[in-house]
């Protein structure tokens, strides 16, 4: 099985990758203009395409009481027109705390600022699907 993670910002969706189903690693980070999902979801199909995943692990950012805030939503309805499009399988995972985790792996790793901020999103796609194979693994 084939993964893709993705992790959708406002202007960017950090992409992760994993052909063994255990461990995800970083792909790119697809940018577009400031909330123009049309754009990014042409982007994301085109990745789809390239990548031919068996399933796609989309950032589901719940609110702290686990109610559906605004960009848990969106995140939701993209990827439920990722799903339509694609054919591929969308799963939400959620995403709580992995931008900040994956701020305090690239400060602990040495990483400069200027560089954790070209890769933070990727990092976080990488943290959104390791979670996902991780819970899956342990089934």
């Amino acid at each position: 099985m084939k993964y893709i993670g993705l992790d959708l910002g406002s202007v960017t969706c950090g992409v992760s990758r994993s052909d063994t189903g255990f461990i995800a690693g970083p792909v790119r980070t697809i940018r577009f203009r400031p909330d123009d999902y049309d754009e990014a979801i042409d982007k994301i199909l085109e990745l789809l395409k390239e990548e031919k995943p068996d399933i796609v692990v989309m950032g589901y950012p719940l609110l702290e009481n686990d109610d559906e805030g605004p960009r848990a939503r969106l995140s939701r309805e993209v990827g439920e027109v990722i799903e339509e499009e694609s054919g591929i399988r969308v799963v939400l995972q959620d995403e709580r705390s992995t931008t900040k985790d994956s701020e305090e792996f690239l400060i602990a790793s040495g990483v400069s600022r200027k560089k954790r901020k070209k890769v933070i999103d990727q990092q976080a796609a990488v943290r959104i699907l390791q979670y996902y194979l991780d819970k899956e693994n342990k089934k």
